[in-house]
């Protein structure tokens, strides 16, 4: 089973006495965590212990699980970094009677729950403890998202939000936020406060809220100068160099994005289709998108004539031949002067 659908289950008030999380991806395990405090116990920390198991052995463990809670009807325990249930040993390799372990699983008790956490790529299968708890425990397989599942798990995020986000903002976040998922669940709340329960999440609404990365204010910045808005690609510049970033990082981007636009628009005069660009690229398919939607404002001969002024401009600040915000400015007024030429 997956984190998706063990959150529904919970989400459901659906609980199990046993929990077994897998993997490698710190945020969904995390999530969980927060998930099984919230539905079990309501956060409260009277009824909850944290144990760490390589240096707790397991039947301590369950010595706590099978003792009864002194406040409330239940409680829950956090078992961390169960290194017993792959091929290698744990730091300090703790003694721990699995049996004990075996003959829990078999008959949980009702007033606790066991969440037992493996922050592993791979169990080892092989292992008697691994295959029994596979068997009895709810499973979560806590793995990297990969691209194509990240629409699938931003859509259901926005579900529990009981918001609706549309293709072209999902769009966005996928090229411009990736699988930085802690971002994007930020992103996806400050959304759902803005348009409320049951509203719409348009590309305009997304535009004025989503935190900018690096490569959306690289798209930013370019979409001034093919504007040949300077005003605005000054004003672009000058909130980068508030948020600290580099004039060489921020050529470097620009670069990236002139750089799609050229291959673009000659593999679109060589018939290429956007699926075999993306294929050809490696770029998202957003990007390819987009690049596609700008590249018939300029010639060939213009976009080479960006480039060797990025270029340029790359080397006169690398050896320190003017100050690097003054050489980004002038960058900015020789694309601007010369855009679409």
């Amino acid at each position: 089973m997956d984190y998706i659908e063990v959150v529904k289950q919970l989400n459901k008030k659906q609980l199990a006495p046993l929990y077994l999380v897998y993997g490698t991806e710190s945020f969904f395990i995390q999530q969980l965590k927060n998930k099984l405090k919230r539905v079990t116990i309501n956060d409260d920390i009277d009824n909850l212990t944290v144990y760490d198991l390589e240096e707790t052995p397991i039947e301590d463990v369950i010595s706590d699980v099978e003792t009864f809670p002194f406040f409330g009807e239940r409680k829950l325990i956090i078992a961390n970094n169960a290194s017993f249930l792959t091929a290698k040993q744990g730091k300090n390799a703790v003694e721990h009677q699995l049996e004990i372990l075996e003959t829990y699983v078999s008959n949980p008790v009702d007033y606790s729950i066991l969440l037992i956490i493996a922050p592993y790529e791979k169990l080892d299968e092989r292992k008697k403890i691994t295959k029994s708890l596979k068997k009895q425990a709810t499973v979560a397989h806590c793995r990297e998202v990969k691209e194509y599942e990240l629409r699938k798990w931003m859509k259901q995020l926005a579900d529990q939000l009981k918001i609706e986000i549309t293709d072209e903002v999902y769009d966005m976040l996928e090229a411009e936020i990736s699988t930085n998922l802690h971002l994007l669940e930020s992103e996806l709340h400050k959304f759902s406060l803005y348009v409320g329960e049951g509203g719409v999440v348009t590309k305009e609404i997304a535009n004025q809220l989503l935190s900018h990365t690096a490569t959306s204010s690289s798209l930013r910045l370019a979409d001034a100068v093919m504007k040949r808005d300077l005003t605005q690609a000054i004003e672009i510049y000058k909130d980068l160099e508030k948020q600290k970033e580099e004039p060489i990082a921020l050529v470097g981007l620009l670069a990236f994005q002139f750089r799609i636009l050229l291959r673009v628009k000659l593999l679109k005069q060589k018939g290429y289709t956007q699926g075999q660009m993306v294929k050809q690229l490696g770029a998202h398919p957003y990007v390819i998108k987009l690049a596609l939607e700008r590249e018939a404002k300029f010639t060939v001969r213009a976009l080479h004539y960006f480039m060797n002024q990025l270029a340029e401009a790359d080397s006169i600040m690398k050896q320190g031949g003017m100050e690097k915000d003054v050489a980004f400015e002038m960058l900015l007024y020789q694309l601007v002067k010369r855009n679409g030429a």
